[in-house]
């Protein structure tokens, strides 16, 4: 097995987890079987109860594994399926540990850092690597070198190489070179520091990637060479493109993907990035604009529907199109009717998911204008159970809600799942991961997915009522997808809308560039007048 670690310095948000999945498609292309393992230092367990303002979208794997954006990344760039094994926190290994020490496991030993805690982060990495049956695991160690959280992590990758060899283990170091405005000068020196900080700890990187706003300097390469003793063809210019799938490109063009091939003595057994570069190139050509206007409450920073925006440029790029997004914040449509005419100026509205009272009717309101204006609509999760609210407000049901909203709503058309009742706790207790759906035949579901079962992934606590589905669909309205027991809700439709469509799942997760999810798909070809 070989392992190939990323760690951050300077600050964060500098693109480790694009750096890293760009870093496994190089290796992918090559003809290496590769997995990618996210390490957080925080001590939640997962990323589910997180503020989206803070850590932007939980990210759901197949088997319900609430994790960081990130592994949004390495799913959409390697096109494989992850589990919540691939996330390791704080949290869960200390929490592993001290299960284990109240067993007994470490009877007659004083539990420490070293060895118990960086003996288990070892154990859990090795686990992945050897279950995922892969040639290359990557590893991204959440943070920036110097946090103190971080430090049982790095201390663990120390001893991984070590103990599996300089040959099979390989650092790489994510950095800012930053240029001030005074000077226009490319500073080195957060670079020099953060990598110095590395070394004290006793790693040394086998390639630094700079991130910068233009291609790094001959000069900066130089210093950053010298000063942290790394060759000059290993300090890699990462610097800002207009796409992120660019960046496999761009570091393929520095020389990165050779170098750590070398490094880790794997023998290329091909070197084709040409199916990557049609998809980039694709969606570079497009010249047609449409305008999505998505409505939604958590609209301060884009990351928090990170991977709606992905699937709407995914589905986009497939039609020679890429859409321009505007974050709408829901309440504008609560204060003023003139807000709300403002959809008409927009080729498709979309409702993502969130929780929580504030700013559900004006996202209500826009599902209302939508309908009634013919504009094409998309629905998900949360969207999905407000236009239920919305339609059965419509057909006489009035003060109906979801009971999330309003607990004494006399007319509950979205209550909690019967199973959720007894639920104590928050984390990892929704419905969460790939459940299968079976499609009406002759439904626009059918139309879009064109077969009878499917399996997509969820993230929700409350669901349709089963008590007002019979009211609902006396008019328009169809539950055109359902769980295979028919209990459950899981898309609905009105046929003689436009474009209609509202999902209780999220099939954002399954999107891919080059293989768009079928439901953006459709949304997106509605968007531009096409028939689906």
């Amino acid at each position: 097995m070989k392992y190939l670690i990323v760690t951050g310095g300077v600050m964060s948000g500098l693109g480790k987890g694009i750096t890293t999945a760009s870093i496994g498609k190089l290796l992918q292309s090559r003809g290496f079987r590769v997995t990618a393992i996210k390490i957080d230092p925080y001590l939640n367990v997962d990323a589910g109860t997180m503020n989206p303002f803070e850590h932007g979208e939980i990210f759901v794997t197949e088997d319900g594994g609430e994790i960081d954006l990130d592994m949004g990344h390495y799913e959409r760039f390697l096109d494989i399926n992850l589990t919540k094994n691939h996330n390791i926190t704080t949290g869960q290994i200390y929490g592993e540990v001290i299960k284990k020490e109240r067993k007994g496991d470490y009877l007659g030993r004083t539990v420490q850092i070293i060895p118990h805690v960086t003996d288990l982060i070892k154990s859990r990495i090795r686990q992945v690597a050897r279950e995922s049956g892969v040639e290359v695991c990557l590893v991204e160690i959440g943070g920036t070198v110097g946090d103190i959280e971080s430090m049982p992590f790095l201390e663990a990758v120390r001893q991984l190489r070590l103990q599996e060899g300089q040959e099979n283990v390989a650092f790489v170091h994510v950095t800012l070179v930053p240029v001030l405005d005074m000077v226009g000068e490319q500073k080195t020196k957060p670079t020099q520091h953060s990598v110095k900080e590395l070394r004290e700890l006793g790693i040394m990187p086998d390639a630094v990637v700079c991130r910068a706003k233009c291609p790094l300097g001959e000069n900066a390469k130089r210093k950053i060479s010298l000063f942290c003793n790394v060759p000059e063809n290993a300090v890699i210019s990462a610097h800002d493109v207009k796409n992120i799938y660019e960046v496999p490109l761009l570091l393929e063009e520095e020389g990165l993907g050779g170098l750590l091939a070398g490094r880790l003595k794997l023998a290329p057994k091909k070197n084709d990035l040409s199916g990557w570069r049609k998809v980039v190139e694709r969606m570079g050509g497009a010249k047609r604009v449409l305008r999505i206007a998505m409505v939604g409450k958590y609209i301060r920073i884009s990351d928090t529907y990170l991977s709606i925006n992905e699937a709407l440029k995914h589905a986009a790029s497939a039609h020679g199109c890429k859409v321009e997004i505007d974050w709408i914040n829901a309440e504008r449509f609560e204060e003023s009717r003139e807000e709300l005419e403002k959809l008409s100026a927009y080729d498709g509205t979309l409702i993502p998911g969130g929780f929580g009272q504030r700013g559900s009717e004006g996202k209500i309101a826009a599902i209302s204008y939508a309908k009634k204006h013919s504009i094409p609509f998309l629905g998900l999760c949360f969207g999905f159970q407000l236009a239920v609210v919305e339609f059965a407000r419509s057909i006489g049901l009035k003060r109906a809600n979801s009971a999330e909203l309003n607990p004494e709503t006399p007319h509950p058309v979205v209550d909690i799942l019967p199973e959720q009742k007894r639920v104590e706790g928050l984390g990892g207790t929704m419905r969460l991961g790939a459940h299968d759906i079976r499609i009406s035949e002759g439904s626009i579901a059918f139309k879009i997915y064109k077969k009878k079962r499917i399996s997509e992934r969820h993230r929700h606590r409350f669901e349709v009522n089963p008590r007002y589905i019979p009211k609902l669909t006396k008019r328009e309205l169809k539950f055109s997808g359902k769980s295979l027991d028919g209990r459950r809700m899981e898309i609905l439709e009105l046929p003689k809308h436009p474009f209609f469509l509202a999902t209780q799942f999220h099939p954002e997760f399954k999107s891919r560039p080059g293989k768009p999810s079928p439901v953006f798909d459709s949304f997106i070809k509605a968007a531009m007048g096409l028939e689906i």
